[in-house]
């Protein structure tokens, strides 16, 4: 997820840097750029991110500067690496669907403002 403050080219360079990344030791087998969303909550003030989406086969060492350098680059809001079964197939979100809806906490009750349950 790439912060939507900077502008357009800046994102797709740091996309084609993580791009080359993964091409330079592994294998890239689908990529796709999901564009501007709405977040399920906000990151660093921004309630919308870029979405970009990697599929590929790489070595374990590849997978610890991936996470070294997206940690450290500016304009990357957040990132995940997953393990996934290389037979799974592909899935893409539908057009204009929304990320899902913040999840509600344990809690049931309102609090007032002693933040005695009601």
């Amino acid at each position: 997820m790439l912060d939507p403050r900077n502008d357009e080219p800046a994102r797709e360079a740091l996309a084609l840097e993580a791009r080359g990344q993964i091409e330079g030791k592994g294998a890239l087998k689908h990529e796709n750029n999901w564009g501007l969303r709405k977040m399920a909550y906000e990151i660093n003030h921004c309630n919308e991110a870029d979405y970009r989406w990697f599929r590929f086969e790489a070595p374990t060492e590849l997978l610890g500067e991936l996470d070294h350098n997206l940690k450290i680059a500016d304009g990357v809001l957040r990132f995940r690496i997953f393990k996934v079964d290389p037979s799974a197939p592909v899935i893409v979100p539908p057009i204009g669907a929304a990320p899902p809806p913040p999840r509600e906490h344990a809690g049931h009750g309102r609090r007032d403002e002693r933040g005695d349950d009601e």
